[in-house]
């Protein structure tokens, strides 16, 4: 499938702008300065479409090409601003640090946390431990998914030391964010976040690697949509 039919810009820039984006802490002006320096006259809200058009393709190709994981894993969510109001980002890791599934929500409650641990059950298998926090609603979900038998009761623990590896990889959205323009919606804010959370799942699993020349947006990226 073609991606960039019918764009303006060729290939090779977009990838650079939205790599760019998604890797580090830069805002859209940042992007358009960096490619005015290498020749490019774009503008940032070119850049902040082309962030929104990708990230869930992103993240659909990522999740479509993802390799097995530990079974031992680490659930939580993080606060994010969305136009004046706190959302919530549902992340889930294994014990190695490699993100599993991330996911968007309005609210903080049951339903959110039904759904983001049956997909991730569903798509995944049963876990030999499934680590979450002491929040009620997330408890009453794990309890539900259990008597649905997809995830038994000895594999799930509540702990708040072992739940730290999590708490530290929510470290980088929050990095990210800092220089970052509010988002004004949850389909923007959706949209933006997934593609941050792909980057952030590559880069770590080219870590794990070890590759001789270091990590490359652009090259991850493309081949990425290669796939």
């Amino acid at each position: 499938m073609n991606h960039f039919k019918g764009r303006h810009f060729q290939k090779d820039i977009i990838l650079v702008a939205v790599g760019y984006y998604f890797r580090f802490s830069l805002s859209y002006r940042d992007i358009v300065e960096l490619l005015r320096d290498r020749g490019i006259t774009v503008h940032h809200t070119t850049v902040m479409r082309w962030v929104h058009h990708y990230g869930p393709i992103f993240k659909a190709l990522w999740r479509r090409h993802q390799t097995a994981h530990a079974k031992s894993w680490r659930i939580d969510e993080t606060y994010i601003r969305v136009k004046g109001r706190w959302a919530y980002l549902y992340r889930a890791i294994d014990s190695n640090g490699l993100t599993m599934d991330f996911e968007l929500r309005k609210h903080r409650d049951y339903t959110a946390s039904y759904h983001f641990l049956k997909r991730l059950l569903t798509t995944n298998g049963r876990p030999d431990r499934l680590v979450t926090d002491q929040y009620r609603a997330t408890l009453k979900a794990v309890k539900h998914l259990i008597k649905q038998d997809y995830l038994s009761k000895s594999a799930h623990q509540c702990s708040k030391y072992r739940n730290n590896l999590i708490e530290q990889d929510h470290r980088f959205i929050k990095r990210h964010r800092v220089r970052s323009a509010s988002f004004q919606s949850i389909r923007t804010a959706a949209r933006t976040l997934y593609g941050i959370e792909t980057m952030h799942a590559i880069h770590k699993e080219s870590r794990k690697k070890l590759g001789l020349f270091g990590f490359s947006a652009y090259q991850e990226v493309d081949q990425l949509l290669a796939t």
